[in-house]
């Protein structure tokens, strides 16, 4: 494009437009520059991902990557059925190459990857799925066969394992006055060896795992919103419908919503005075709107006014921008929620999850 033609365009928008994505002077044959590659993964993606969703995650790939090599760090957040379609493979081995450093997940997210740990060969796929009827749906249920688009978890060998463990340490937090976070039970699964790997598991695909192994904190908001969290409120109910004889534990074992905000806080103000904080939302919903207020609280609740902002914001979804979704709402609108500034390098990749996220993954790994 010639420079006159540009010179007709106001600054702002002639600030907005590129020359030339390409981002390597390699003029040879795409398999030559890639073989060799000390990161051929990454070779291809920089010369194929040029445009569109593409290009959107290409760029936020290597912002990242900048980010994280100038010492920033990163919060990562999970929603939808990520931990069932195994996104630990990737997220997993970020966590142990230091790339991670904060995840909030859904409760169902959290204890999926779980799930995944000690159950991995019972689960089973259905390609097809949108070709099911009713009926077969319900044959499914009948089964036992819960299904998450294409995949079904394995209740009696996931759920039902680890239930009786939870409940112990429950039951025992009651009895000595104590309180914990949900990852924190959790983990004792872990730290406590009352839960093994499925045969064939992977235990490095485990992102939960892998968290628990660096010490990373946890946000669960909404925990009741899981499996594990309703059965939870089965055993705290004290209601008319309770039956004479059943289990009861007291609600205050568990630390809340309100304690996980009060995590983040203390989390936030203390990583940020050195470090610029980014933010890499997988899905939408609660996952993601629940920790990345934590800046403007701080800023208008707390009345810390002198607070680093949210260095970038990266958001993977597949939901149109509509009325009133926070899974659709763009990064423009955050800005009037002061979740971002006008300074905050932002990038919306319309997309699924488990194609994109795999491309960035690869280049903060150096594949």
């Amino acid at each position: 494009m010639k420079n006159s033609t540009l010179k007709k365009l106001s600054p702002g928008l002639r600030s907005l437009i590129s020359h030339d994505n390409n981002r390597t002077t390699d003029r040879g044959p795409l398999s030559a520059y890639v073989t060799r590659s000390k990161s051929p993964v990454s070779a291809f993606a920089e010369k194929t991902l040029n445009h569109c969703n593409g290009g959107s995650t290409m760029e936020a790939a290597l912002w990242l990557k900048r980010h994280l090599k100038s010492g920033g760090k990163l919060v990562v957040t999970i929603a939808g059925a990520l931990s069932s379609f195994q996104v630990g493979v990737m997220l997993a081995e970020l966590i142990r190459k230091n790339k991670v450093h904060l995840i909030s997940a859904t409760g169902a997210n959290h204890e999926e990857s779980y799930y995944r740990y000690v159950a991995h060969s019972h689960y089973a796929y259905i390609p097809r799925y949108t070709e099911l009827t009713p009926k077969q749906e319900a044959e499914l249920r009948d089964a036992g066969l819960r299904r998450i688009t294409d995949t079904f978890l394995p209740e009696d060998e996931s759920v039902r394992i680890m239930e009786p463990h939870l409940l112990k340490m429950w039951r025992a937090a009651e009895k000595s006055g104590s309180s914990y976070y949900p990852h924190e039970y959790f983990r004792r699964l872990f730290a406590e060896k009352l839960i093994s790997a499925d045969a064939q598991a992977n235990p490095h695909d485990c992102w939960a795992y892998a968290a628990y192994q660096k010490d990373i904190p946890i946000v669960i908001p909404g925990f009741e919103d899981s499996t594990m969290g309703n059965i939870f409120a089965s055993y705290t109910y004290s209601g008319p419908h309770k039956k004479k004889g059943d289990t009861k534990v007291s609600p205050s074992v568990m630390k809340s919503g309100l304690d996980y905000f009060h995590l983040m806080y203390d989390w936030y103000l203390k990583e940020s005075k050195k470090h610029p904080i980014a933010f890499l939302q997988l899905g939408g919903g609660i996952a993601a709107d629940f920790p990345i207020c934590v800046v403007p609280s701080i800023k208008h609740d707390l009345r810390l006014h002198k607070v680093r902002d949210w260095a970038g914001f990266i958001e993977i979804g597949s939901s149109p921008m509509s009325y009133g979704s926070y899974s659709g709402a763009g990064g423009k609108e955050k800005i009037t929620w002061d979740k971002l500034s006008t300074d905050s390098y932002y990038q919306i990749i319309q997309s699924d999850v488990t194609v994109a996220f795999p491309w960035i993954a690869a280049v903060l790994l150096d594949l």
